[in-house]
């Protein structure tokens, strides 16, 4: 981190900061009608909009894409909805600044390539929008630092769209967790390992921008579904935070291997020499004194897993490759008892079991219609979401803090507080209802 880049963070815990810190977690405004702007509507974007417009005091008013049909397409559904046809910004890759400019939206979804991602949301904020946008929020420490000082300066939420807090096991895991069944936790492990091969080398959607990166970075660059609900869980930034971590990398050899299959040998794609590690392996430390196992493998050829695991003083939740719990003084002695089938009954978290009809048929298994039904939710009657633009920093920062102990031969590296010590006075996320 440069001098100026210090300075510049000085500057803000020093002046400004703390007057505009206190604007950001003051009682937020609520919106009764939610007006919605969205920019990226591609698979991941598209699915958002078949979520709000069943949601009830949620207007679509302005979509924003560089390919007109996309727009359009969002345009039909909406109508189609019974809503009126929102307005379409296509333009060209900056016409963004023309949607956040509107004078009728309140909130603002970014579903584009990570690379937008912080602009995007620093122009919504800086235009009075609240800025709602996918995983990662940030792809670097000073791009986490741009977003926490613009939420700041401007009072405006910053929310990273983390879907995977609301998938069912986890809400129950977390469930679990403030009710004690777990004791005291100790220890997690997490990650996001999911076989991206073929989709990387596509010459469409995630395959125009996503490769790119691996070609780049030896990182890991997709770390919060995993660590998303496991935060939760440790209450990271409310009571507790990330000190510090380690990363490792295997070498690379999953991307070449499977161009030269697809392509041949003589491919410029197999001749590439991707930066990126097949595995990527870091260990977290919290100040509370947990540890977190975090992977990433999107190069490999293997079965989806988020390689979810939370474990406390008297017992353990897996998730992944079946959903196992063990609890000391229930069931047999050593021997896992099956989650879903003997403890769902007791231990479903009440948002999913107030939701799961509705999230019926909607992307992800449901979760992403919980998320959007939450936010919504939250913005309309004017309380804090369950996550912030401190929770998207914290996550988001893994992606550099692993690249540069990797770089350095695994040596520690300390995360920043992106609330500046302010993660000592909020309180846990609590257990919401619908």
């Amino acid at each position: 981190m440069s001098f100026e880049t210090v300075n510049r963070r000085g500057f803000f815990k020093g002046a400004a900061g703390f007057a505009s810190a206190f604007a950001l977690q003051a009682q937020p405004r609520p919106i009764p009608e939610v007006r919605v702007g969205i920019m990226g509507v591609g698979g991941r974007g598209f699915g958002h909009v078949r979520d709000l417009v069943a949601l009830k005091g949620v207007q679509l008013k302005a979509v924003c894409d560089i390919v007109p049909s996309a727009v359009e397409r969002v345009q039909n559904a909406v109508e189609k909805a019974g809503q009126a046809r929102p307005t379409g910004f296509t333009k060209g890759e900056h016409d963004y600044k023309r949607l956040c400019a509107q004078p009728d939206l309140d909130a603002i979804y970014v579903a584009t390539p990570w690379e937008w991602h912080v602009p995007m949301c620093v122009e919504a904020m800086k235009n009075g929008k609240h800025a709602l946008t996918e995983v990662p929020a940030a792809t670097t420490i000073e791009e986490c630092w741009q977003l926490v000082e613009t939420a700041e300066a401007t009072g405006k939420h910053c929310i990273m769209l983390e879907n995977c807090n609301y998938d069912r096991v986890e809400l129950m895991v977390l469930h679990m967790v403030r009710k004690g069944l777990l004791g005291d936790v100790t220890n997690a492990e997490c990650g996001y390992l999911h076989d991206l091969r073929g989709i990387k080398f596509e010459d469409r959607s995630e395959g125009l921008w996503r490769l790119n990166h691996a070609m780049r970075r030896n990182a890991d660059l997709y770390p919060t579904h995993g660590l998303g609900p496991v935060a939760q869980c440790l209450n990271i930034n409310r009571g507790n935070v990330f000190d510090h971590m380690v990363s490792m990398a295997t070498k690379s050899l999953g991307l070449r291997e499977f161009a030269s299959k697809k392509f041949g040998a003589d491919s410029p794609r197999t001749k590439i020499d991707y930066a990126q590690g097949d595995v990527i392996t870091s260990l977290i430390r919290t100040r509370g004194g947990q540890t977190v196992t975090l992977v990433h493998d999107t190069n490999s050829p293997r079965p989806y897993s988020r390689k979810y695991m939370v474990q406390g003083t008297r017992g353990l939740v897996q998730k992944y490759p079946d959903p196992l719990i063990y609890i000391e003084g229930k069931g047999r002695q050593h021997q896992w008892q099956q989650l879903l089938k003997e403890y769902a009954a007791e231990w479903e978290h009440p948002l999913w079991k107030e939701l799961q009809e509705k999230a019926k048929g909607a992307g992800h298994g449901g979760m992403d219609y919980v998320l959007n039904y939450r936010l919504m939710y939250c913005l309309q009657k004017g309380i804090a979401p369950d996550m912030d633009v401190y929770d998207a920093a914290a996550l988001s920062a893994v992606t550099e803090l692993s690249e540069r102990s990797i770089a350095s031969r695994s040596r520690s590296v300390d995360f920043p507080d992106f609330t500046r010590g302010r993660w000592t006075r909020r309180e846990p996320l609590g257990i919401v209802t619908a």
